[in-house]
């Protein structure tokens, strides 16, 4: 596991990073395809002072990104509060995981036990409900014809339709494309290669 700490506007001390490692330990302990775990401290001027030192925590896993970022007084309780949110999506991530296992094994012993005309039970007492899922559900789809445009006139679509993304197909490059808000009320753009 490769643990990179590096700072934005503030310099990491050797005490900050030692502690920063030795808590970061915990994070192996849901998955073992942890590949690398970047920490990143900030100091940001505000007009409150309890929130200046912030702490974000990407963690790269083989098919999966958790991150979790905080703000606090200090690097220390910053970076306390970040890996209580990493934490909790590891484990959640860790229970989908096992979750998953379970219904294919089941599925597998399903279909091995109506080759042999038996019906299989419950595997570690688990519901064997296919559609049974702990991921977010998906209420609401929709298809429209995705219109020819440049990045700014995709940016002042948006602004009057009152959106926070825009989906078009950027004239520039000839490729799908995403327009969105970012936190600091800036724009973004993501787009489809290839």
């Amino acid at each position: 596991m490769d643990v990179v700490v590096f700072g934005k506007h503030v310099e990491v001390d050797p005490a900050l990073k030692a502690v920063t490692l030795e808590k970061l330990e915990r994070i192996g302990k849901y998955a073992n395809d942890v590949r690398r775990i970047d920490v990143d401290y900030g100091l940001h001027q505000t007009r409150r002072a309890g929130d200046s030192c912030t702490c974000e925590i990407l963690v790269h896993l083989t098919h999966h990104l958790v991150k979790g970022t905080a703000a606090a007084v200090e690097h220390v309780m910053a970076l306390d509060l970040a890996l209580d949110k990493v934490d909790h999506q590891m484990r959640r991530l860790h229970e989908r995981r096992v979750k998953r296992g379970n219904r294919a094994r089941a599925r597998d012993a399903r279909a091995a036990g109506s080759a042999n005309g038996s019906e299989a039970p419950d595997v570690d007492g688990f519901d064997l409900d296919e559609h049974d899922d702990t991921g977010p559900e998906i209420v609401k789809s929709k298809q429209f014809a995705v219109k020819p445009m440049p990045p700014e006139e995709a940016a002042l679509q948006m602004e009057l339709l009152g959106h926070d993304f825009f989906l078009f197909r950027n004239t520039e490059s000839d490729n799908a494309a995403v327009l969105y808000r970012r936190r600091d009320g800036a724009l973004g753009l993501i787009e489809v290669t290839g």
